[in-house]
């Protein structure tokens, strides 16, 4: 009896212990408990690094938050580590610091408890005292820093006139073929007739009357080696001793050849200002040709009883009666390269200029294209006033009052005989009841 009594004892407290077994939980258990529970702290981490990528990105730079998993995100922010590793370690270039993020150079000092007091944070602040340090780009008034930029506003003045240019230039070949598509395209020794040629700086300019040529020609013989300076080069030079050749001097195959490989250079004038500018310079001061040669016919045939005087001297053309003279299909005198349309002179259309300057800006146009043809630096553009240095030179204003001492007809036939300048030249209406 007491031996089954033990035997129920052990059976009893095998089955406990069975009981015990089967309730202890495996080794495995636990494994997969902690490896869940450091998974989870470790999607927290990452996620916590995911948000500061995205808040440090440079700017420019996009990161798909909401398609873009998480794996993709911290192989992103691991390659970006590993980068400013490297950099550290001198393997790869420092990016510099104005490449940056402004804000990770305006970041106010870590308070206790923050992320800025991780490694991570201390090491990326490290970088960027470094950075600070070493980087190339510094706050200072040297002259090197001036020259740097000189240089890039001397740039960006050469853009903006070689955008000038070509816009210029893209006028003048849709008004040609707009309006004079029909002529023939064979040069002609009347085409260059008012070409000046400087063959040392390979150079052709047009001559324009009224619109700076006096003082194009003084460069010219600058260029020539004729004179050292322009201020050596007065007026009856200029005009009068023939120091410089016209194109159409030369042979065929010598005019072809420069046309081909000469710089060709264009100034023009608002067109009206360029014939009061005419008109004041050739009829308003004495003139020794131009009041018998041109003033005496026009006195003659469009004023009404005129002294005997006026017709024996030409003196005293009232603008009106020289508007009249100009617009007169029958002229009782020729015309004049002073008045002459630009077009008509230059042949705009044939010969293709490579540089157009206006006499609105001048001095700008014609420095820069002195530059290009590699004149000397000393050498620009003169501001001599020919024919009455006393006179105030013509402007816009000047301009106006002479032209409101026609008629609205008068006016407007004015602007059609230089409508193909207006066009090809680009200037604006001078008045609004033109058509």
């Amino acid at each position: 009896m007491l031996f089954l009594d033990c035997k129920m004892v052990d059976v009893l407290r095998g089955r406990r212990r069975l009981r015990v077994s089967v309730f202890k939980p495996p080794c495995s258990f636990w494994f997969l408990l902690l490896f869940g529970v450091g998974g989870l702290v470790l999607f927290i981490h990452l996620q916590d690094l995911s948000d500061m990528v995205l808040q440090q990105a440079p700017a420019g730079v996009k990161f798909r938050s909401t398609t873009q998993s998480r794996q993709e995100q911290c192989g992103q922010f691991s390659e970006i580590v590993r980068v400013q590793q490297r950099s550290e370690e001198g393997d790869v270039d420092p990016i510099s610091p104005m490449q940056l993020p402004d804000s990770q150079w305006r970041r106010q000092a870590p308070t206790p408890g923050s992320r800025e007091h991780d490694p991570g944070s201390q090491q990326v602040t490290k970088r960027h005292r470094k950075l600070l340090k070493t980087s190339p780009v510094q706050h200072t008034n040297s002259s090197s820093s001036s020259s740097a930029s000189s240089s890039s506003s001397h740039a960006e003045i050469s853009r903006r006139l070689s955008d000038v240019q070509e816009s210029r230039r893209r006028i003048v070949r849709e008004v040609c073929g707009k309006y004079r598509s029909n002529i023939s395209r064979t040069i002609t020794p009347h085409h260059v007739s008012r070409i000046y040629v400087e063959d040392r700086h390979k150079l052709l300019y047009c001559e324009v009357p009224k619109a700076g040529c006096s003082n194009w020609k003084r460069i010219l013989m600058v260029l020539a080696g004729v004179a050292n300076s322009t201020r050596e080069i007065n007026h009856v030079s200029v005009h009068y001793d023939n120091h410089l050749k016209r194109l159409d001097s030369f042979d065929r195959q010598g005019i072809s050849k420069r046309l081909e490989t000469y710089t060709k250079v264009l100034f023009v004038r608002e067109p009206m200002e360029r014939l009061v500018s005419a008109f004041r310079d050739k009829f308003e001061s004495p003139n020794s040709y131009y009041h018998p040669v041109f003033g005496k016919p026009i006195i003659s045939k469009y004023r009404v009883n005129a002294s005997q005087s006026a017709l024996k001297t030409g003196s005293g053309v009232t603008f009106r009666e020289f508007i009249h003279y100009l617009l007169d299909v029958h002229r009782p005198v020729g015309m004049d390269i002073h008045w002459e349309a630009t077009n008509q002179l230059c042949s705009p259309c044939h010969l293709h200029y490579d540089f157009i300057g206006t006499v609105e800006t001048l001095e700008e146009d014609a420095n820069f294209v002195l530059r290009k043809i590699g004149a000397p630096e000393n050498l620009t553009y003169p501001s001599f006033k020919d024919g009455n240095p006393k006179a105030a030179r013509t402007s816009t204003q000047i301009t106006q009052h002479y032209f409101s001492q026609l008629n609205a007809s008068e006016r407007q036939r004015a602007y059609d005989f230089y409508y193909m300048d207006y066009l090809m030249f680009n200037y604006s209406k001078p008045y609004k009841d033109l058509y």
